[in-house]
């Protein structure tokens, strides 16, 4: 018969509060680096190349699994499920400097082909609505002297993207540097969820929350 003191022995005992608290650091760290790599992904605006969709100051969510599951750094899909479309607007590393973000709204996908006379985009020939871009410069300029209001027609190769920004006479985008490859997508901006104005140094209220379209 086992006695008291022997019983009292194979008691385990508990962990130190220290190591539980490192524990569940630890495990709230891992977590959090796995929704960050896999899942969801904050980003700040620090342009107004977006606007009026998307404000200096708004911080918005990506969703980072839409387009399929990637290897972190080395950008390779391991789980696909589906490409970007038009009207996405997207968040990828920027062609001339993988180190920085960018986010535009996706304008043609693989095959179309682009083309812009007078501000107005055409996709394969065809006028397109353009509910999202804004033009605040009246004027327009030749497509010999920049491409922002005559551009093209060039046609998407395979795997890539055609983007612009919403805010159309102010945005550096596909319309100077190209096309983005389909691996440097990092995610589909879907939700803002936070809104400072700098100017007037205060919350934009009504912006928290919004889906983006």
């Amino acid at each position: 018969m086992m006695s008291k003191k022997s019983a009292e022995n194979k008691i385990p005992r508990k962990k130190g509060r220290l190591r539980e608290n490192i524990e569940a650091i630890a495990i709230a760290i891992v977590l959090a680096l796995f929704i960050r790599a896999f899942v969801v992904q904050a980003f700040k605006i620090p342009s107004g190349s977006m606007k009026q969709t998307l404000l200096i100051g708004d911080h918005i969510l990506v969703n980072k699994f839409i387009y399929g599951v990637k290897f972190p750094y080395l950008r390779t899909t391991i789980i696909p499920i589906k490409k970007p479309k038009q009207g996405d607007v997207v968040v990828f590393k920027f062609p001339e400097d993988p180190e920085k973000d960018f986010i535009k709204r996706v304008v043609g996908v693989a095959g179309d082909v682009v083309e812009v006379r007078d501000k107005q985009v055409y996709i394969n020939q065809k006028k397109t609505n353009d509910t999202y871009g804004i033009h605040t410069d009246p004027h327009t300029f030749p497509s010999g002297l920049q491409p922002r209001d005559n551009f093209g027609p060039v046609t998407v190769p395979r795997d890539s993207l055609f983007v612009m920004g919403d805010n159309r006479d102010h945005s550096y985008d596909s319309r100077f540097w190209g096309f983005v490859n389909l691996k440097a997508v990092k995610g589909k901006a879907f939700m803002i969820y936070w809104s400072w104005d700098k100017d007037n140094f205060g919350v934009r209220w009504r912006r928290l929350g919004n889906w983006l379209k």
